[in-house]
């Protein structure tokens, strides 16, 4: 794909919805855009880096920095449940890992060594896990965060099962499901700057200097 079809000046949210939790390989990036997601064209043609698409930003991963710490997941947890732990964490770093092939298939090369890679939500336009719910428990705010009304909530996991990332994830002490909610206290956890949040102001002022260079 060219420069000139991804970085326009008219670039939409919902265009960066459809690579939404993808890695930016194959996409060359302008100085500008590399520089607001703080990577390389190196990286980025490794399959390092990816974005998700959040109504406030797009949420940047860069894989080169994550050092697997788990600092994101447990920082997710005590926001928002007051408690540490990895399993019900929205941000999913433990079993993510991709080793001898295994993993979320979004890095490739990697056989037989670790290499650490966040994941959540997608947010998703036409969300699975909330078609699913039998309950209707999912449900958009009115910033476009897909939430789980815990009151509604019967903690089945069919959420679990239709979401193609398995992001939702049910409690076992509390028998609610929950998933991300764009609070960003994973981005606030992260050591390593792997993680980071560019809101879109940002995002359409890179891609029109972008496209201003051309």
């Amino acid at each position: 794909m060219a420069k000139t079809d991804f970085l326009t000046a008219d670039m939409t949210r919902r265009q960066f919805m459809k690579i939404s939790g993808k890695s930016l390989a194959g996409l060359s990036l302008s100085a500008s855009m590399l520089s607001l997601f703080g990577c390389s064209q190196q990286q980025v043609d490794a399959g390092a880096v990816a974005t998700w698409a959040l109504p406030q930003g797009l949420l940047v991963v860069n894989a080169d920095l994550c050092t697997g710490c788990q600092r994101c997941e447990i920082n997710c947890t005590l926001t928002n449940d007051g408690v540490c732990s990895s399993y019900i964490s929205r941000v999913k770093i433990q079993r993510r890992l991709n080793l001898d092939g295994a993993g979320n298939g979004l890095l490739s090369g990697t056989d037989n060594c670790f290499v650490y890679f966040p994941d959540t939500c997608r947010q998703c336009e036409d969300p699975a896990c909330g078609n699913a719910c039998p309950q209707k428990a999912i449900t958009t705010n009115d910033q476009g965060i897909r939430v789980v009304d815990t009151d509604k909530c019967i903690g089945c996991g069919a959420c679990h099962e239709a979401c193609p990332w398995h992001m939702p994830t049910v409690n076992p002490e509390t028998g609610k499901s929950s998933k991300c909610i764009a609070c960003g206290a994973c981005v606030a956890g992260c050591p390593s700057g792997a993680l980071s949040i560019v809101d879109w102001d940002a995002v359409t002022s890179a891609a029109q200097a972008a496209y201003m260079d051309l």
